[in-house]
């Protein structure tokens, strides 16, 4: 979908890492949580009952699937997934491994404290690590 773009603010809050088959992938800019969100690459929507039940899936295979591989490389207590969109309407699902020693734990991650950015170097290693992660996964079966 060529006509495809993210809510601006999303753009601002986040670094683009790799297109997966229904989703863009980022990474949150707030370098306390290994933090990701998925953004169907659907013009209008912003509520999952508004995608088709095989797209639903997919966007549930996408998430499910980034969130495993994530908690297992880092070492997570919990993942926590979520589709908000009380400040941005376009649908985009949150991705979070959660450590009991994390800045906001048991609380959710926004609305917690500063985002501490990302400075160059740990941005490239976090987004190095993500697509090592993502890269083997076979999103199109959910394995």
């Amino acid at each position: 979908m060529s006509d495809f773009e993210p809510a601006a603010r999303l753009v601002e809050d986040s670094y683009p890492v790799t297109e997966l088959p229904l989703c863009q992938l980022r990474l949150m800019d707030d370098a306390r949580f290994p933090w990701l969100v998925l953004i169907p690459r659907r013009l209008e929507v912003s509520e999952v009952f508004q995608l088709d039940a095989p797209t639903q899936q997919q966007l549930w295979r996408e998430a499910s699937a980034v969130g495993r591989a994530m908690l297992e490389a880092l070492g997570g207590d919990k993942l926590n997934i979520a589709s908000l969109g009380n400040v941005v309407a376009q649908l985009h699902v949150h991705v979070i491994v959660r450590r009991r020693e994390d800045a906001a734990w048991p609380s959710p991650v926004w609305g917690h404290g500063q985002a501490e950015a990302y400075d160059l170097d740990r941005l490239a290693q976090m987004r190095a690590r993500i697509l090592a992660e993502v890269e083997g996964l076979d999103l199109a079966s959910g394995e």
